[in-house]
């Protein structure tokens, strides 16, 4: 996988995340920028969502009238294909890795 693929594969993670914490996406998270920011953000806002539906089902397990089981099963399942998302592109960051550490000098 090349570099370009990775890149974009995280852009898209973020404008996911983005989406699924009900943030407005901006043009200038998804360009440059450290690689390791890049990481650190996309992590970030995967823990984010996974808090968030955390505590949605929290709130309707003790039974607060303002929230709706539609809208914690929606944001758990946002929170579910994030981690997903989170997970194939720590696998092609290993694969790329290994692909690199066994290039003939």
């Amino acid at each position: 996988m090349s570099t370009a693929d990775i890149n974009q594969v995280l852009a898209q993670m973020r404008v996911i995340a983005s989406q699924a914490a009900g943030q407005p996406v901006r043009p200038e998270e998804t360009t440059g920028g450290d690689f390791g920011q890049l990481l650190k953000q996309s992590i970030d806002s995967v823990n984010e969502t996974q808090q968030q539906a955390g505590a949605l089902k929290q709130a309707f397990e003790t039974g607060q009238a303002d929230v709706d089981l539609a809208e914690v099963m929606i944001a758990t399942q946002k929170s579910s294909l994030s981690f997903q998302a989170m997970v194939q592109v720590r696998n092609k960051l290993v694969d790329a890795y290994k692909d690199v550490m066994n290039m003939p000098i």
